[in-house]
This record gives structure tokens, C-alpha cells and sequence, in this order.
């Protein structure tokens, strides 16, 4: 059951993040179960630079980092936020001067900096994993300027945990440019850790805007069709070797990488190397990149149980059709109204029809003529989570398909690809299918339930509602012969 719309839920949040090399002001559009980003902005600031020699957060960092929490707490108020939330991570924490910083920010923003013990900053950020993929199961690494969080994550649920002192920043101060050196301490902190072996045969979920960038530029460097960081899978020893190559650029080389930010460029190569060892030390199967972190795990642990157990898939696919509907939201309907299509379907596969029913009239303001195709790629790079990279590609094809474009067109061959041949199947059924229902009921939920599709033998049966809302006319027949054609029927049979 959900909150109720008018409640917090719908308030607009606003999270200031305040770690060792980054603060960022990320503004959510409510307390739910899958927020949409309303605002984000970060600045590098690198307030951990130095921590690691003289025990004190950086002077230029924090320089930089004050007048920017300023302007992000006037800026969030200005947008009418419901409340502001600042959280700070392990450079505060650590450094000698962390307490008065905090009262300084304290003094000049207005709000309560909370500042995360170690345990509470890796707990959060594997709930984040796990609000952003409910079914993750393996080990979840935050990597943070100035500290490495681990946790295991075993379906929904948080395991073992611990913290390092192997953040980009710190290491890059403590080893310079040895290599070697940083390789045994990176080494020596994990063999510390006696559960890692635990992840062998499983996923890592690597989460840190340092590991984000690894995931661009492995999209970039392999054209992947989709340029959705979330849910990126790559296997071990792929990763293992992009990380390898990373890790030893040099300057020069670096700045010929203008997928990132130059200063972050300056934590890739140690980022990388901390990534490298780790998959050596815990024989994963597979890595698969989350963009949920602290952030919406610190709002994710503040939903009602209730909340938490749902679909973030289906939540924000719903609210979504909800707030573009030309009707209101008719996912419910259209999946009822398709149901004796897909008689054999598992649970995932009802699931991923549900989520495209749901958006299936998302681009319906646009032009006729690019409906589908911005359909396809409003999916293929919507915010979207508990979803993989397939998974997503179905929901897009699906939809595009809806629109009445070809199964063959180019434009979704890249989507297709990525789909196995029941798949594909499954996505021009149900794009035909869906194509029918809005023909038939005009986008209206009235004329949804009280006509329906039904499977008699090797007929497909339609039944129209007999008060003259449907006429049944060639458009219908059209899109029903095509439908029946998709799914292998031999005749079609309306009735009124």
C-alpha cells in the first residue's frame, strides 16, 4: 500500500552528500519508492586531499566546499523543498578539524550536518544498491574519495560489512605514483576482510562516481546500444582487464579521456586498481554497475516497510503513466485485457509486460510520425531501475512496436539485438497486441473492461462492447489479423 498522494511522498527532498572528494546536491521529487531526480550537481572539491599526512581536511577543499553548501542550501530552498538533509562521509568523520567544519556549515547553511560513522555510511549504500535492484545478491563496494565500503547483499537483505581506508584520494597520497606500493596495501587491507570469498561465483555491484566513469567508458569504447549506467553488466575478467589498462595511464594519457571530468580523471587510475584487486580477491562472476548509492539508500531506509517491498520498476513505471496518461494510468487494464496471449509466462516475464503496458502511451502528445522512435529511446535512457540492460530493450521494443513501426525497422536493431529470439517474440506480440487495445478502446479504461481477447483453439476471438463505442470497422480487423499473425493463429473472430 502507498503513501497517499498529497502526503510526504510527494514533498520534494533535497540530499547534500558531503564526502572526501565530492559534495553534490541531489534533489528527489518525494519520499517514495522510486524518486525521480528532480536537480543534481556536484562539485569536486577533494576535502579529504591531505587527510591521510596531517590527520586535516584540505584548506583549498574546504575553501571551495563552504560557499558551495551555501549556495546548495539556498538553492534547494528556492525550489520549495519539503527538507533538507546534509550527510557527510569519511573525511569529516576522520579529520581532527571534521567537528568544526560541521559547525561552521552548520552555522551558515541552517541545517544539522549528520555526520555517518563507517558502519552507518556502508549499510546505507548497500540499501541503495538494494532499492535500486531488490534482487542484487553478492557484494556492493562504495568507493569514496577517502574510504572503501563493502557489504554483502544476499536478495534484499544486508550481510557482513566493513570499512577501508582504500579511497582514491588517500591512497594517491600515501603511495604517490608507486604502483607496487599500492598494490600491497590495497592487498594487505583486503586480506583483513575473511568474507570476501563469499562473493565467488556472484556479483559485485560497484557504486562511486569513480567506478561510474569505469562503466561510461566501457559503453563507450564497446558501442554498447545502451548508454543506461545502471544495470551495465560486464563479466569479471573483462572488467578485471579494463581496470588493468586504467590503472597504469599515466597524465598524458588520462587527459585524452574526455568521457570524464578532468578532475575526476585524477582518481581513475587508483580507483581502478582498487577494483582490479578486489575482483581477484573475490573470484565474482559478473559486475553489474548500480547509480543507487547513499543517497537513496539514506531515503530508502526511510520508508515504511510497506513502501520498501514494492517494485521500483513497476512504481515508477506506473507513476509515470499516471502523470503522461492522456486518461490516467492504464497499465492495469491493458495487462488484463492481453492476459490470454501469454498463458505460459514466468514471474519476470509478467513483470517486464506489466512495466510496458504501463508506458505504453508515454509519447502519445508527440507528432505521429516520431512517436515511436522517441517511445524507443525515452525508454532506452529513462531513469529506470530494477532493470537490466535486456529487460530494458523489451519494454522499449515493445512500445516502439505499439506505435505500428516494423519489427525489422534499423532504428530499434540495436534494442533488438540485444533480446533473444523469445524475446523478440514476446515484444511483437505484445506490441501488436497493445497496438489493438488502443485502437479498440481509444486509450479509455471503460471500453478496456468490457471487451476482451480471448484464445479459443487456433482462433483469436475479440469481444467489443455492444453499445456502439467500438464500431467494428477495417482498422480493427487490420490490427487484428496482425495480431493473430504474431502469435501464430490461424483465424480471427470478432464479437459484439
Amino acid at each position: 500500500m502507498s503513501l497517499a498522494k498529497g502526503s510526504a511522498r510527494d514533498e520534494r527532498v533535497a540530499v547534500v552528500d558531503i564526502g572526501s572528494n565530492s559534495i553534490r546536491l541531489v534533489v528527489f521529487d518525494g519520499l517514495k519508492r522510486a524518486p525521480a531526480t528532480v536537480f543534481n550537481e556536484k562539485v569536486l572539491c577533494g576535502l579529504g586531499r591531505g587527510l591521510q599526512t596531517n590527520g586535516r581536511l584540505s584548506p583549498e577543499g574546504v575553501a571551495m566546499a563552504v560557499p558551495n553548501l551555501v549556495r546548495f542550501t539556498s538553492l534547494a530552498r528556492s525550489m520549495g523543498v519539503g527538507r533538507i538533509d546534509l550527510i557527510a562521509t569519511a573525511a569529516v568523520r576522520e579529520a581532527s578539524d571534521g567537528e568544526a567544519f560541521r559547525e561552521t556549515v552548520e552555522r551558515l547553511c541552517g541545517h544539522r550536518v549528520r555526520v555517518l560513522s563507517g558502519e552507518e555510511e556502508a549499510e546505507l549504500s548497500a540499501l541503495g544498491v538494494i532499492a535500486g535492484n531488490p534482487r542484487a545478491d553478492g557484494i556492493m563496494g562504495d568507493l569514496g574519495g577517502g574510504s572503501l565500503e563493502l557489504v554483502e547483499v544476499n536478495r534484499g537483505k544486508v550481510g557482513r560489512s566493513t570499512t577501508l581506508a582504500l579511497g582514491p584520494l588517500r591512497l594517491m597520497e600515501s603511495c604517490v605514483d608507486d604502483r607496487q606500493k599500492a598494490r600491497r596495501v590495497i592487498d594487505k587491507a583486503f586480506d583483513t576482510v575473511d568474507w570476501l570469498a563469499e562473493g565467488k561465483g556472484r556479483s559485485f555491484y560497484p557504486v562511486g562516481g569513480t567506478w561510474r566513469n569505469l562503466a561510461r567508458l566501457h559503453i563507450e569504447q564497446h558501442r554498447h546500444p545502451l548508454h543506461a549506467i545502471h544495470g551495465h553488466t560486464v563479466g569479471r575478467e573483462e572488467t578485471i582487464a579494463l581496470t588493468r589498462l586504467i590503472s597504469r595511464l599515466g597524465k598524458s594519457s588520462l587527459s585524452g579521456i574526455q568521457q570524464v571530468s578532468r578532475r575526476r580523471r585524477e582518481t581513475l587510475p587508483m580507483g581502478s586498481l582498487v577494483l582490479s584487486r578486489l575482483l581477484r580477491k573475490m573470484q565474482c562472476e559478473r559486475v553489474t554497475f548500480s547509480t543507487y548509492g547513499l543517497r537513496e539508500g539514506y531515503l530508502f531506509h526511510q520508508l515504511p516497510e510497506e513502501i520498501r517491498r514494492e517494485d521500483p520498476l513497476l512504481s515508477a513505471a506506473a507513476e509515470v503513466a499516471e502523470r503522461e496518461g492522456r486518461f490516467g494510468g492504464l497499465g492495469e487494464g491493458l495487462m488484463t485485457w492481453c492476459d490470454a496471449l501469454f498463458p505460459d509466462e514466468d514471474e519476470e516475464e509478467r513483470r517486464l509486460r506489466l512495466a510496458a503496458c504501463h508506458l505504453s502511451d508515454l509519447t502519445w502528445r508527440e507528432h505521429p510520425d516520431f512517436r515511436a522512435i522517441q517511445a524507443l529511446r525515452r525508454i532506452l535512457q529513462y531513469p529506470l531501475v530494477g532493470i537490466d540492460h535486456p529487460g530494458r530493450a523489451f519494454i522499449a521494443y515493445t512500445v516502439f512496436l505499439r506505435y505500428g513501426e516494423s519489427p525489422g525497422s534499423k532504428e530499434a536493431a540495436q534494442a533488438a539485438a540485444l533480446l533473444d529470439e523469445r524475446w523478440r517474440s514476446r515484444a511483437i506480440l505484445l506490441g501488436a497486441a497493445l497496438r489493438l487495445s488502443y485502437r479498440v478502446s481509444a486509450a479509455t479504461r471503460w471500453v478496456l473492461d468490457h471487451s476482451w481477447l480471448k484464445v479459443d483453439g487456433k482462433v483469436l476471438v475479440l469481444k467489443l462492447p455492444d453499445d456502439g463505442s467500438v464500431p467494428d470497422g477495417e482498422a480493427v480487423q487490420r490490427r487484428l489479423k496482425t495480431l493473430a499473425q504474431a502469435g501464430g493463429f490461424e483465424e480471427t473472430r470478432i464479437v459484439v
